[in-house]
């Protein structure tokens, strides 16, 4: 009898404290041991969020959403934009805009649309752990709508890149269902810049906004130099490992899922899920927008956390009536704003060298970052890690003898060979062969024909 009730003692025991650890957890907690993010690296974020903002209206004349920033997107600087009557379900609305004040070519993809069945349809096109990429995992229907939106945009955007002398930075953007688009189009463009005329690694860049978990750790880790995403406290979506089709399946009962998700979670081990290759991440470097505390009331001046994190990236679900209106693009940008003002006002007043030294030693620091997560990722036997930042670290690219492209792999992609081979079937991968033979088609030795009539030379 006394064995039975100190069992007893020991189960409510364990429930007790699991309820508190859970009950008491807020997204602070995530990032608590990260750096703040000086003022320099996140100005782009609010203005880019406005952006995408824009994609959601009607009248992209009366798209101001700050006055009192002084921001209007200029109507004459938009290129080109695609609504669901001409993406066809392929790809959620997007436009082209050239940003000329800041010499940006940006291509903003907006989140998903509740009412669009289409929208559904690419979130539920995904055969979880079977779509192998660049020696990792990622979202099926969102590296299909990417590469959607490449074969259908890649001359328009590598007009617009040499038209202005080849020196814009080519920039990519979304929000939600978007984001992962987005940072999937930028990983196929890091790799193929040569299809839009040459344009090299630095000049690409992705933000990320409320990320879809789109892309296995070693892909999120090894594209971190390129990708940014942005969270705001208590976004769920970043957070939860479940498939999006489940999570928007379950869009009117989100908060019994996210428990059940919860609950589930707290029972897999940490180095189990570091290990499984196929589990999906937010892509990238993490910013995280922190405004609210434990057991206090309100929103305090938000501050800004980045890291690249390895282990603990954003796997802990938060218990919290914000979860889904932290996601929202309208909350993100109005908190990116006072952030921003938040860390202008910090470096004016402790700022003692100049700022172009500021600024070179602040990229020093995000590159020696970057190094030290390739490290981690590889100390924690991270399927398919590799621990070098160039612009092809995922192998080289060769010339075949007929005259298409096949990468070399990197010595740790070849030693975690066979553990891939046993994860996926032949017929579920893809190589980058595959993606420039979807998007490209041969005319001719020596030339690859895009389709549109427009030739490049290999």
């Amino acid at each position: 009898m006394s064995v039975s009730c100190g069992v007893e003692c020991v189960v409510i025991f364990g429930c007790v404290r699991w309820a508190w650890k859970r009950c008491t957890y807020v997204g602070g907690d995530d990032s608590a041991t990260w750096p703040t993010a000086t003022h320099e690296e996140f100005e782009p974020i609010p203005r880019v969020c406005r952006l995408i903002l824009a994609v959601y209206k009607p009248d992209l004349v009366s798209s101001k959403y700050s006055p009192a920033e002084g921001f209007c997107l200029n109507p004459d600087w938009v290129v080109k934009r695609v609504t669901y009557e001409k993406t066809l379900g392929h790809a959620p609305p997007y436009i082209i805009y050239l940003d000329h004040d800041n010499r940006e070519i940006v291509l903003a993809i907006r989140g998903l649309n509740l009412a669009k069945e289409s929208d559904y349809k690419l979130l539920m096109n995904n055969r979880l752990g079977m779509q192998m990429f660049d020696g990792g995992y990622v979202h099926y229907g969102l590296l299909q709508s990417a590469m959607w939106v490449l074969e259908n945009e890649s001359e328009t955007l590598k007009r617009l890149w040499e038209e202005n002398g080849k020196e814009y930075k080519m920039v990519f953007a979304g929000h939600s269902l978007g984001s992962g688009v987005a940072a999937l189009l930028s990983v196929i463009v890091v790799n193929h810049g040569d299809k839009l005329g040459g344009i090299p690694r630095s000049l690409v860049k992705c933000y990320a906004v409320a990320p879809a978990r789109c892309m296995s750790l070693n892909l999120a880790v090894k594209y971190a130099g390129v990708i940014s995403s942005v969270t705001l406290q208590d976004d769920f979506l970043p957070r939860t490992p479940t498939p999006l089709e489940d999570i928007f399946e379950s869009v009117f009962c989100l908060p019994c899922l996210l428990f059940l998700v919860c609950l589930r979670d707290t029972f897999i081990p940490e180095g189990r899920k570091l290990r499984d290759p196929r589990r999906l991440y937010a892509p990238g470097r993490i910013y995280h927008i922190v405004e609210r505390r434990f057991c206090r009331c309100g929103r305090y001046p938000p501050e800004v956390r980045t890291a690249i994190p390895v282990d603990g990236r954003f796997e802990h679900i938060v218990l919290s009536c914000n979860a889904t209106s932290d996601h929202a693009i309208i909350w993100i940008e109005r908190e990116a704003e006072h952030a921003l003002e938040k860390l202008k006002d910090h470096s004016t007043e402790t700022t003692m060298a100049p700022p172009k030294v500021q600024k070179f030693d602040r990229k020093q620091t995000i590159e020696k970052e970057h190094k030290d997560a390739l490290e981690r990722a590889v100390s924690l036997n991270i399927p398919n890690a590799v621990t070098t930042t160039g612009e092809e670290s995922s192998g080289s690219i060769e010339g075949s003898s007929s005259g298409g492209k096949h990468i070399k792999p990197c010595k740790n992609e070849t030693e975690n060979s066979e553990e891939t081979k046993k994860s996926s079937s032949k017929n579920a991968r893809t190589n980058w062969n595959e993606v420039v033979e979807k998007l490209f088609k041969r005319d001719e030795p020596g030339k690859l024909i895009l389709k549109g009539d427009t030739s490049v030379t290999e």
